[in-house]
């Protein structure tokens, strides 16, 4: 299915949104996740489906000052 992950087109098969975390590499990482612009928990997202068109955002802590 195709699907926008960050603003660019992302063909995945990922039935979920923890499933597609994985397939992009992202693992253990502490992020924070979005689905068609509504905040996804960690603990939601092996239980909240990826449909295609969706619009995905994956956003990582950054530090500096």
């Amino acid at each position: 299915m195709k699907i926008t992950v960050n603003g660019k087109a992302h063909e995945t098969a990922a039935a979920t949104l923890a499933a597609l975390i994985e397939e992009l590499g992202y693992g253990d990482e502490t992020i924070g996740t979005a689905r068609n612009r509504a905040f996804v928990r960690a603990a939601d997202r092996g239980q909240t489906p990826v449909k295609d068109g969706d619009e995905i955002e994956v956003l990582t802590p950054r530090q500096g000052g």
